[in-house]
């Protein structure tokens, strides 16, 4: 209701456009990710219309588009394969439990208002997850596109072994179209944009016609099909008969009792839902300086989902290269995704027909070159030389799905990053510190400052608090231990904004025990914030004859000319 109050023709007319042309890409994408959700391609199809209007209507981003992903479809293969169905049909019911569970998730999330979740996972463990993925997801399709007969959500080792134990039945045709399909996706990305650019064609129009290049694998690689009867001649597997109509909206698939062992996956996707759908929202709202509510995107993915399952289809999150697209095609609202759902209902109805001879190793090879931007080594290296521990969540991330699976992998992240946090709060960085030319205080080791002979100044660069002050005073006992003429100790607290009651005591044994080595402990650059707390405790009397300065330049100055 916020944009449809002062909507007009020329939003409709920007929306209409970016509508039609994110059908058009949404139509072989949802297709190539219901194959690699286990799903008949038809289900694709079902996963990208309801959900549509579903978060038009209470999506809080204007741009952003949902439906089947990569990702989701990843999981749900893998996560469903596990439990061993035995027929289609409960294999297709399993997803519909899944799809509902995952959508409840998202729901709970919402009304806890715990939008705020994401701060919690770091991007390092999101760009390791993410670039296992594309590299499990791509390896799931190679079988494909070599026209070997492979179950979905195998692990990336059984899939690598299987290919290469079955290299010597690759259906050489297969690989002719899929080697042919490759190349024209990977040249698209470059010539389409320059064939354009030197036809000067521009806008929204032209941005179509350069991402059009898996509408134009799919027409060629039908046309190729039929006109060589390559179903017949060579044994090219196709989708098949695609039912033009939608399935019945019912309840009677959903199967509580299996609910148990969903659980887990179904948060999983959840939680990789709201990952990727935020991360992308966040990014188009920058763009129009709008802003996203991220507890009504909780809410409004949750029921998309929920609306997927009514169709009898799976889980979905919103799409990073269609809501690139919607958006750089001129999308202005929530319409374009109502227009978007429009035509694919019209795709649905009258267009699925001339699918039949659609190859399957066509949607393997859409979906190889859909992930592979994806996989960013990169990071990887920018990690290493930036911060070894955000190296080590990623690697830990990385290897983790690669050879555990994606399920364990992502929670395995967030455990890993969660470890390296505590560490790092427990083992706070502490400065030997002295007088720059400048009159601040810089790192001993870093510049060359004036020191004090029988003073020692300590920077503590966090706050203090039960994990970290048994750390913080071994370190002070080791450093004053190490030479043997030291009078005085003064600790700087610029950096510490609070003190718990663990801190507050060890911090006053402290004072103690120094006293009893004959070292005067000081504090300066303490807060006011801090300052108010301990003069409510007797520390202050503790301290003395130590004494709480101003600044550590302040303390300087007054032990050079009172050090006994």
């Amino acid at each position: 209701m916020t944009w449809l109050k002062n909507y007009n023709l020329s939003m409709f007319a920007g929306d209409f456009v970016a509508g039609l042309v994110t059908a058009s890409i949404a139509v072989p994408q949802s297709l190539a990710y219901a194959q690699l959700a286990g799903f008949p391609p038809e289900y694709g199809l079902y996963a990208a219309i309801l959900p549509l209007l579903i978060y038009a209507c209470l999506g809080s981003s204007r741009t952003l588009v949902v439906g089947p992903a990569a990702l989701i479809s990843l999981l749900i293969g893998s996560s469903i394969t596990k439990l061993a169905p035995q027929t289609t049909q409960e294999y297709i019911s399993l997803g519909i439990n899944l799809t509902v569970l995952s959508g409840l998730f998202l729901l709970l999330l919402s009304l806890l208002r715990l939008g705020s979740l994401t701060t919690f996972i770091s991007k390092p463990v999101i760009s390791g997850f993410t670039s296992a993925s594309a590299i499990i997801i791509a390896s799931s399709q190679i079988p494909v596109i070599l026209g070997l007969q492979l179950n979905n959500g195998l692990a990336f080792k059984d899939v690598l072994f299987f290919t290469v134990t079955h290299l010597d039945q690759t259906n050489l045709a297969v690989l002719a179209l899929s080697t042919l399909g490759l190349i024209l996706l990977w040249s698209s990305k470059s010539l389409l944009p320059a064939l354009l650019k030197k036809l000067q064609l521009t806008g929204p129009v032209a941005l179509g016609v350069s991402k059009s290049s898996p509408i134009l694998l799919v027409i060629i690689s039908i046309g190729v099909m039929s006109l060589f009867h390559m179903q017949n001649s060579y044994d090219v597997a196709v989708i098949g008969q695609i039912p033009n109509s939608f399935p019945s909206i019912s309840l009677d698939t959903l199967t509580i009792n299996r609910w148990p062992e969903l659980a887990v996956p179904a948060a999983s996707i959840a939680l990789i839902c709201f990952l990727t759908s935020i991360a992308t929202g966040i990014t188009l709202a920058s763009k129009k300086r709008e802003k996203l509510n991220s507890n009504q995107e909780l809410l409004a993915l949750g029921a998309a989902n929920i609306g997927s399952s009514l169709l009898g289809s799976f889980a979905l999150a919103g799409s990073v290269s269609r809501s690139m697209v919607n958006y750089a095609s001129g999308a202005v609202t929530q319409m374009a995704n109502v227009i978007s759902a429009a035509a694919l209902v019209t795709s649905l109805l009258f267009l699925t027909p001339y699918l039949i001879n659609l190859p399957k190793a066509m949607l393997g090879v859409i979906v190889i070159m859909s992930v592979l931007p994806m996989i960013d080594f990169k990071h990887i290296q920018r990690c290493w030389a930036f911060n070894k521990a955000d190296a080590i969540s990623l690697l830990f991330t990385f290897l983790s799905s690669l050879l555990l699976g994606v399920e364990i992998g992502i929670w395995a992240g967030i455990a890993c990053s969660m470890v390296l946090f505590l560490r790092r709060s427990t083992h706070p960085h502490i400065a030997e510190v002295g007088r720059a030319e400048s009159g601040y205080f810089r790192n001993i080791k870093r510049l060359n400052v004036e020191t004090q002979k029988h003073t020692v100044y300590l920077r503590i660069d966090e706050n203090l608090f039960f994990a970290n002050v048994q750390y913080i005073e071994n370190y002070i006992m080791e450093r004053c231990g190490q030479t043997s003429d030291i009078k005085h100790l003064v600790l700087i607290f610029s950096s510490v904004s609070s003190i718990d009651e663990s801190a507050l005591e060890t911090l006053e044994a402290l004072i103690l025990n120094l006293r009893e080595a004959g070292i005067t402990l000081h504090l300066s650059d303490v807060k006011g914030i801090i300052q108010d707390k301990l003069k409510l405790t007797d520390i202050l009397l503790t301290l003395a004859p130590g004494k709480l300065f101003f600044t550590a330049n302040e303390a300087m100055n007054y032990l050079e000319n009172n050090t006994e």
